[in-house]
């Protein structure tokens, strides 16, 4: 059974504390270490004068990737299941003979 941890979390200059599973901190970390990085390429870039501003855009542009990629793995998997029944086709064809 996972144990749980006591950690903070600093996002947009901000602490937050969080009781999570142990399992959970790697990722946690990594994801608060991309969303300041992406704050500060927004800041960097445009002309942002409130915070919640970027992190709104933060979260559209996450948000967005999420989205893209079940697009990206949907039509990989129907990829995938029309090259299966080509080949079942096939096979049957052989097999059939």
């Amino acid at each position: 059974m996972s144990e749980k941890l006591n950690i903070k979390i600093s996002i947009a200059d901000r602490v937050y504390p969080l009781t999570i599973e142990d399992t959970q901190e790697e990722a946690l970390r990594t994801a608060s270490k991309k969303i300041d990085a992406m704050i500060k390429q927004f800041e960097q870039s445009y002309a942002v004068r409130d915070k919640q501003d970027v992190l709104a855009m933060c979260a559209l542009q996450f948000a967005a990737q999420t989205e893209q990629k079940k697009l990206d793995t949907s039509e990989e998997q129907q990829n995938a299941l029309k090259r299966l029944q080509s080949l079942d086709l096939k096979l049957s064809e052989l097999l059939s003979k």
